[in-house]
């Protein structure tokens, strides 16, 4: 029918369908995960422990998507991806044993993973520069969305309807091959504007971008971590005020991430970003001082709101960067960013026991540097212009286009 031309040729749509299929399934995972591995496997803190630093594994190795670029295009390998995260959630519950975990666990992983990487470059890809900000925005409401749609599946199938674990996994992973697999025959294979590079490589005039990124993935694993942690360990939250929190959290994302991405177009990505980060300092610094359950709930609530300001970091990128190194950077940003994940944890853990305040004072830390990084941006960032200051001459080169290949 001619109504659906439009519809299948608009990779917006597809973009913003596959930005809904990953939380989808991913929130059953991960919402079921600790509950699922000690009431069925008996997982004891060590092999816990091990399970979330296997799951992090392929978050490290991403740069090697681009090595499948080799013999899959991107959209291709976007959906493979998403396929392999729904089949490995779908498997979850049938294994309820370490090494079974440990296996789906990582198979889970490597789908999240390569598709959160080319997603990121297809999106930088096909939008245009001066709507990529909005876009991004609208894609965290509506992960927000399917975050709370997962969240509530659960709430009403296991809660009231009284199903297994091994029917809300492959309930989860199923639903989530079959909108792959529609999606996969129901879109256009769509053209890249520029063939991309298929090597791995680190160029030193995205030094800014590449160290914007690390710190962001410290700061979120002191969220994703501690903050969590504390309102168990000091406030004593319970399972069903933690799962409140996050909701509240996802609310907030499906109203207000189009406007903040709106907003990030209308004052530039420099201005975002030293607003996101003083308001991170304040927050962090409230961590280490709050003695209050309310108020801790409330810094939790803003600390995940200026996360979502974090798309400025992309779209800084994508006015920096050479067209052609958006998939490659792609993979080895993801692999900087989690960096920080294997590390972070385990050498902060131990801080922990003995000083949990110093933990937030690292992360305003952290906070501190963004900052200095940050006020480095440009009013105008662009290709030839991707410092303020360029002391060690490592930016603010136009890129060479490569001499033409013989047909």
């Amino acid at each position: 029918m001619t109504f659906i031309r439009p519809f299948r040729a608009n990779p917006q749509i597809l973009l913003l369908a596959m930005a809904f299929v990953m939380p989808l399934v991913f929130s059953v995972w991960n919402a079921l995960l600790n509950n699922f591995v000690v009431e069925k496997a008996q997982f004891n803190g060590a092999q816990i422990g091990m399970l979330q630093s296997l799951r992090e594994v392929p978050g490290f190795l991403a740069f090697t998507a681009v090595f499948l670029l080799l013999v899959l295009k991107e959209q291709t390998l976007a959906l493979v991806s998403l396929a392999v995260m729904c089949v490995g959630v779908a498997l979850t519950g049938w294994l309820p044993f370490e090494l079974g975990l440990y296996c789906t666990t990582v198979l889970m992983s490597i789908g999240f993973h390569y598709f959160e990487t080319i997603n990121q470059s297809l999106t930088l890809q096909w939008l245009d520069k001066d709507k990529s900000a909005h876009f991004m925005g609208q894609q965290l409401a509506v992960k927000s969305f399917a975050s709370l749609l997962a969240y509530g599946a659960i709430w009403l199938l296991m809660e009231w309807a009284g199903i297994s674990y091994v029917a809300m996994y492959m309930l989860a992973g199923g639903v989530g091959l079959l909108i792959v697999i529609w999606l996969w025959f129901g879109f256009d294979k769509f053209t890249q504007t520029s063939v991309q590079h298929k090597h791995m490589f680190l160029r030193k005039r995205y030094w800014l971008y590449y160290g914007l990124v690390f710190f962001s993935g410290a700061r979120r694993q002191i969220f994703m971590v501690f903050a969590s942690f504390m309102m168990v360990e000091k406030f004593g939250y319970s399972v069903g005020d933690i799962s409140l929190l996050y909701m509240l959290n996802y609310v907030f994302n499906l109203f207000f991430a189009p406007k903040i991405g709106r907003w990030i177009h209308k004052i530039g990505e420099q201005r975002a970003l030293c607003i996101e980060y003083l308001g991170l300092l304040c927050v962090f610094v409230g961590y280490a001082w709050v003695d209050n359950s309310q108020l801790a709930a409330g810094l939790y609530v803003i600390d995940h709101l200026f996360f979502a300001m974090a798309i400025a970091v992309k779209t800084y990128f994508q006015k920096i960067a050479d067209h052609r190194d958006i998939a490659s950077t792609a993979g080895v940003s993801f692999t900087i960013n989690h960096i920080a994940a294997v590390v972070i944890p385990a050498l902060l853990g131990v801080v922990w026991l003995t000083s949990p305040s110093a933990v937030f004072y690292i992360g305003a830390g952290f906070a501190v540097c963004s900052l200095i990084l940050a006020l480095n941006i440009p009013d105008q960032p662009n290709d030839g212009n991707e410092v303020r200051m360029n002391m060690l001459r490592w930016a603010n080169v136009p890129s060479v286009a490569p001499p033409k290949e013989n047909s």
